[in-house]
This record gives C-alpha cells, structure tokens and sequence, in this order.
C-alpha cells in the first residue's frame, strides 16, 4: 500500500487539535489514509443507512459508542452531528478526538466552520502525487501514460483501466453526489457540460462561451463550475496582479486537477491517443499545476497558486506568492527548450521586485540551469520548492 505523503502531518494534527477534517474528492483515498494511519482507532461510515440514521435520531447516543474518539467518514451525510462534537471535544480537552472525513466539500466546510471553529484543523487530500506512485524515476511509465492513467487510488492499487474506471466515476459522481446538490433536470446537459470544461482546461474561462455551446446560462455555468471546484474536480486559477501598473486579464484559468479524468472527457483512450491530441499541451499544464497543489496541500499549507496575463499577450502560467516574494513557473509540453520558452518568465522577473525561484517545466527529461532559471524534466516537478 503506497503511503501518503500528508500522513505525517495528520499525525501531527491529531497530537494537537480536538478534531482533523480531512476533505477532497471523491475517491481520493480519504478512508485508505484514516485507516492507515489511524489503525487503533473506532471507526465508522454514515454512507451505513443504519448508522446515518441512529447518528441523525440520537446523535448523544451515537458518539458514546466512542469514548476514547473515533474516525467519522463522509461526515458530510448528517451536519448537524458537529454541533454535537463541538459540545463532547470541549467538556473532554486535550487533542486528538475525532478525526472526520467528507466529500462535499462546500456542505462540510460551512458546517465545520460554524460548529468547529477553532477546534479543528483542516486537510484537504487530493489524488495520488506523482512521487507518491513514482517515487523514482527507474520504473516511471511515459509522460503519455502518466497523463491517460491519471493519479485516482483505485485506478493504481487495484490495476483498473482507466477509461472504464473513469466512466463509472463520471456516472457515479453526476447520480449520487451533483443531484444532491443542484438541480440537474436533464443528465445529457451537465455531461456535455463536463466535456467542454475538459476541452477548455488551460484556457480562460468564458461563462457565455460554455453556456452557449451546451445551452445553459451564465449564472448556472458559474454555479456549476463552482460546485466541480468545490468537489476538488477543477481549479480555477486566478490572476496575478498585485503591484502591477498594467491592464491585466481578470478573468481565471481553468484546470482539471486529474489529468486522467480530463483525457477520459476529452475521449482518449489510449496513451498514444495522448501524443497526438492538440490539448495534450493543456493535459501537462494541468499535470504541473495539480502536481504543485497537491505539495502544498500535503504540507497543510493553502493554496497560493495564480497566472499572470497582461492585455498584450505576456504571460506566465504560475505565480506562487509567498507574501514577502513569489515563484513563477512557465509550462511547455514540448521535449526540446527553445530560447521562446523563457520570454514570459523573464519578462515577470524585470516586471516584479518580488520575484523570487523562476523555474521552466518542460516535457523532456533531463534538468538544468540556464540564466538563473531551473529548467526542470517534468519527472523533476517535485522539486520545485512550495
């Protein structure tokens, strides 16, 4: 069983909060990590209809099942037992209660917020990393492949075809979860939804554009995306513009964090499919950008992650902003770096007095240092400092 990286530091939330939230998207490997690492402890699923139902009818008499704490998976499935929680951590003191789980992320983060404050500390976990399944480079399939499979756990530990697997994801999600939530009243419309968010990831999003080509309207293609964001499905990048006199795109970026899950929406099924599809350029973008979130996310550290645009075309597809400095790295899929490929990076550096480590991720292989910018093969992403 591969070990998470973020498994250290839950332990080390658990030696000092109350509580551990630990949130992402569905079959991220939430419950593989909880009973990983928390091996002594009770643990219990309010997916079980009947333990949802004592936990919403006795919500006392659920919890003093577990005096000495418990693991609570898809906690999200009755709220109200927070509140509860809140009152039992707080009579009891000390550190390490309850460590809680959930999926919907834009349900369980209000509800945490409201009962928790304080009491809990936050983790977001999203899919394998590419160390985690790759940890060296001996072994490590192509660049092609690694997008097509994606980093979904069951994809990896239980050797499934992506494409199939991914399928059943895909109707999984929209049946169980995304109509308990918003009114999808025909399933054709959100699919179609879905793919032309894959066909647009790397790209500025345009509501109007997408509303037009699946015949919905502004204000649902916002909610919708946000509700996909929410889930950990997509990232909407924003701009970078702090202490910059220059007129700068406003509008975000769009991302699939799974680049399997994008390859499946776009209709590849195959690594070679991958090699000729003109997104393939757009799939690697999204490989770096959910490779630096998941570092970050593993370290418990919050998002940081921007794009710079200015009106006239100069561009840098991350910032990484620190506060008191930042990081940029530009993205080409190619395997051969070019003198171009350094315009938008350079261009930052003398546009920015905060600009800190400039790195370039390329499709190749191999890592250098050209003009005090680290190129790195898209093996070596990982070492990119977060």
């Amino acid at each position: 069983m591969i070990k998470r990286k973020i498994s250290d530091k839950v332990l080390q939330l658990a030696r000092q909060y109350p509580v551990v939230t630990i949130t992402g998207p569905r079959q991220s490997g939430k419950t593989t990590l909880c009973k990983q690492i928390f091996r002594d402890r009770d643990y219990v699923s309010l997916e079980d209809l009947d333990e949802r139902e004592f936990a919403r009818s006795d919500p006392r008499g659920f919890l003093k099942r577990f005096p000495d704490g418990a693991v609570i998976d898809e906690v999200q499935r009755v709220p109200d037992l927070l509140s509860y929680i809140q009152t039992l951590v707080d009579e009891k003191g000390g550190a390490g209660h309850f460590i809680l789980t959930g999926s919907h992320q834009f349900d369980l983060l209000g509800s945490v917020a409201q009962s928790l404050a304080g009491r809990t500390a936050l983790v977001h976990l999203l899919p394998f990393s590419s160390e985690e399944i790759y940890p060296s480079k001996k072994g490590t399939p192509s660049l092609d492949e690694t997008i097509y499979r994606g980093f979904y756990p069951r994809i990896h530990d239980r050797k499934l075809n992506p494409t199939e697997a991914l399928s059943f994801y895909v109707s999984t999600y929209i049946e169980r979860d995304l109509r308990n939530i918003i009114n999808i009243k025909d399933l054709s419309v959100f699919e179609t939804f879905l793919k032309l968010c894959a066909g647009r990831c790397g790209q500025i999003v345009n509501l109007s554009g997408i509303g037009n080509d699946c015949g919905i309207n502004h204000a649902t293609v916002k909610n919708w995306l946000s509700v996909l964001e929410a889930s950990g499905i997509v990232r909407m990048l924003r701009p970078y513009f702090k202490n910059f006199n220059k007129r700068l795109i406003k509008s975000p970026k769009l991302y699939f964090l799974d680049t399997g899950l994008a390859a499946y929406l776009l209709g590849i099924t195959t690594p070679a499919q991958v090699s000729t599809h003109p997104l393939r350029g757009a799939l690697f973008e999204c490989f770096v950008v959910s490779e630096l979130l998941k570092m970050r996310f593993n370290a418990v550290k919050p998002d940081n992650l921007y794009f710079f645009r200015d009106n006239i075309g100069n561009e840098v597809d991350v910032i990484m902003d620190f506060g008191t400095t930042t990081q940029q790295v530009e993205i080409k899929s190619g395997m051969t770096v070019s003198e171009d490929s350094f315009k938008g990076l350079r261009y930052i550096i003398s546009l920015n007095k905060k600009a800190g480590n400039s790195y370039l991720v390329y499709g190749g292989e191999k890592s250098l240092v050209r003009d005090n910018i680290k190129v790195l093969g898209w093996m070596d992403v990982r070492k990119i400092e977060v």
